[in-house]
């Protein structure tokens, strides 16, 4: 049953991991919208799908245990989604996706030795030769990506890995997720007003809205949902592991739809980070 369920929820919630990665550089490339006005309608979008789903769907969840996990994971899904939108104002989708799923890999797996977790050998080798790519993808020199954004999208990263943490324990990913996005929603509303105090530009077009809107709605919202279902059956080292599948999708979609080059270290770097997540996830299931 464990098996099964990591299975059939993973996959799903990979593919919209990369997805968001596509339509939030796509919108913020183009000019569309800027990046806050992205953060506050793609996080008051998932609460419009997923709150009245959880109250048809989990309605004891939604009204209960749900709010007492509602802050710190709101909180980390707040600073996940803000610092996201902003770094890929200068980031490529597969550069900033490497760097994020680095970021929630290195967070998952720190607080998964700290509680108990002991990878085996081969899953030591794997998480080496992953982390060992992204050192190479993020290094000073001519194709390395703007410091700034990676910064920024190494926060995205820890917040998610946090917010990750945080939901394994949860048995009903929908309402859990709609209380997540509620909090984050409250908070994500201001980030209109402090971009404007700090002097950006705010403006969304018809286009910036609706990429903003799938972003929160369907990708995020529904995406989210499918993780916490999948975190149920998977420990925080395998957790942290899977999710460095994305980058490459990231990176393979950024080239086909956005028109990205792909950078030198790209390819080699994702091939290395790849090669240690499929070593790491056989070594786990042997």
């Amino acid at each position: 049953m464990t098996l099964s369920r990591a299975a059939l929820w993973t996959p799903p919630a990979l593919v919209a991991f990369a997805t968001n990665s596509w339509l939030c550089r796509f919108a913020l490339r183009g000019g569309a919208i800027d990046a806050a006005s992205f953060t506050a309608l793609r996080l008051l979008a998932g609460v419009a799908l997923l709150w009245p789903l959880a109250r048809a769907l989990e309605p004891v969840e939604a009204g209960g245990a749900a709010r007492q996990s509602r802050l710190p994971s709101a909180l980390a899904l707040f600073g996940y989604a803000v610092a996201f939108s902003f770094a890929y104002l200068s980031l490529d989708t597969g550069i900033g996706a490497l760097v994020a799923f680095g970021a929630v890999q290195t967070t998952m797996i720190g607080v998964g030795l700290a509680t108990g977790e002991r990878p085996g050998p081969r899953q030591w080798v794997g998480l080496l030769a992953a982390v060992g790519g992204l050192v190479y993808l993020v290094a000073p020199g001519s194709t390395a990506p703007p410091a700034a954004g990676a910064a920024l999208m190494a926060v995205a990263g820890i917040s998610w890995g946090i917010y990750s943490l945080l939901g394994r324990g949860g048995t009903r990913p929908i309402a859990s997720t709609a209380a997540n996005f509620a909090g984050a929603a409250v908070a994500g509303l201001a980030c209109p007003p402090l971009a404007w105090l700090a002097g950006a530009s705010l403006h969304v077009t018809p286009r910036g809205a609706l990429l903003a809107v799938a972003s929160g709605a369907v990708t995020s919202g529904l995406g989210y949902v499918a993780w916490y279902a999948a975190l149920r059956s998977l420990s925080a080292t395998t957790a942290a592991i899977v999710q460095l599948a994305t980058p490459v999708l990231v990176a393979i979609g950024g080239v086909l739809f956005l028109g990205e080059q792909p950078s030198p270290r790209l390819v080699p770097a994702s091939a290395v980070i790849l090669g240690g997540v499929a070593l790491a996830v056989v070594a786990r299931r042997r």
